[in-house]
């Protein structure tokens, strides 16, 4: 027998390590106690960014998990389209048979009808021979691929015609100090060792790391760090793990004839935020959407991944203006009552981009509106509603023209599509 090439060796490590400890660690008892959410993969982020909120929502969905691990954006998605009475389908494929079973469970808890697993890698999606989907989540995958701009092309080869893609990949500055200790237990404990073995250095390693490693002094990895085998492993053992710079990842869109309709958070990407200096914001405004992107990357210092729906170049669909009185705004998640709850004295939003929080400014009007907003008022009934509050047609519409373009750059309030 011939020996294993180092690129073997790190993939049949790797799928060692996800049948061992599946990721993220989920139980399917606690799917009767919650839903988790994240992005991407939201339905109601995929109408809006991906689709414009023009794709009517009788219109079937057909939905790709490429690498769906134990289940979290497959889940989402698939309660989402069921609780919505929506048809389409979640088709969930992973090569690890722990995880599979994991994600099984927890859509069997569900009763979800939606959605169906098959055992197999995406870098063989030809050969299982599944057509093509409307919408392809792929999550947190193409980095620990050994060819991840071939996977990319398979990726978008599987797309329909005016699909898109919900994409995270790992960003490095707001991983500083994880690639140092990796570095250093990959010595101590090589990846041709088992997975129990290796984690078991890990956790000795873990106990006595000194203060001034800069893994101590980053605040992105608590859930991780407690969260269990699985978190532990993945985040200081996996054994191919690449980061992207926006710039980088961008790039990498590129190769692949593909553009980001929306970086996740928008307003995340956007240096003026945290940089309140005049000079400065002039400045930067003058600048490409792109080195602005990278800016707000190099300067927070704190971006562990980049989560980006995207489309075919030239393919990004414009959502309806939403200045125009027949158009329905929807909260994302929270509803608005609670999210003007959270607005300050001073009008404020603080808003939380990882473990930076900034302060936006929204109009003190929008306090009164975004408790009237439920996914069925149109724009035109938000100002009905308010102008017994003395907020005139024409005051109202400066004030929606604001709030809106700064909610929804904060991904908090969006478009619902036609029926």
């Amino acid at each position: 027998m011939t020996d294993q090439s180092p690129a073997d060796t790190r993939d049949s490590s790797l799928a060692a390590q996800y049948e061992a400890y599946p990721y993220p660690e989920r139980n399917p008892q606690d799917e009767a106690k919650r839903l988790l959410i994240g992005s991407p993969s939201h339905l109601r982020e995929i109408d809006y960014w991906v689709f414009g909120a023009k794709r009517p929502q009788s219109q079937p969905l057909r939905a790709l998990v490429a690498g769906c691990g134990t289940g979290d954006g497959a889940i989402m998605l698939a309660t989402h389209l069921q609780r919505a009475g929506r048809p389409g389908e979640v088709v969930c494929v992973d090569r690890s048979q722990k995880a599979l079973s994991i994600a099984q469970a927890r859509a069997q808890a569900r009763k979800l009808t939606n959605i169906r697993f098959i055992q197999g890698s995406l870098t063989e999606l030809d050969t299982l021979d599944l057509g093509l989907f409307d919408y392809i989540d792929c999550c947190g995958v193409l980095h620990h691929l050994p060819d991840p701009d071939a996977a990319l092309a398979l990726l978008e080869k599987h797309l329909a015609p005016g699909g898109g893609m919900g994409l995270m990949v790992y960003a490095p500055y707001g991983r500083t100090g994880v690639y140092m200790v990796q570095d250093a237990l990959e010595k101590i404990a090589p990846h041709s060792e088992t997975p129990q073995a290796r984690l078991d250095m890990a956790r000795r390693v873990m106990r006595t790391l000194p203060a001034t490693a800069w893994l101590r002094q980053n605040g992105n990895f608590g859930d991780h760090l407690s969260g269990g085998d699985a978190g532990l492993y993945d985040l200081l053992l996996n054994p191919r793990d690449r980061a992207y710079t926006v710039t980088a990842f961008l790039d990498f869109l590129d190769k692949a004839g593909l553009e980001p309709s929306c970086l996740m958070e928008p307003a995340r990407y956007d240096p003026t935020l945290f940089l309140p200096d005049p000079r400065l914001r002039t400045r930067i405004s003058h600048l490409p959407w792109q080195q602005q992107a990278a800016i707000a990357e190099d300067l927070a210092g704190n971006m562990a991944t980049h989560v980006a729906y995207v489309v075919r170049k030239g393919a990004r669909v414009t959502p309806p203006d939403p200045m125009d009185f027949s158009a329905v705004p929807i909260m994302r998640e929270i509803p608005g009552i609670e999210l003007a709850k959270q607005m300050r004295p001073d009008h404020t939003l603080p808003f939380a981009f990882g473990t930076l929080v900034v302060p936006i400014p929204l109009p003190p009007q929008m306090r009164g509106i975004l408790p009237l907003i439920d996914g069925e008022r149109t724009v035109g009934a938000l100002a009905e509603a308010v102008a017994p509050r003395g907020i005139s047609e024409n005051k109202f519409r400066k004030v929606w023209a604001e709030g809106f373009t700064t909610l929804e750059r904060l991904n908090r309030v969006l478009l619902r599509p036609p029926a």
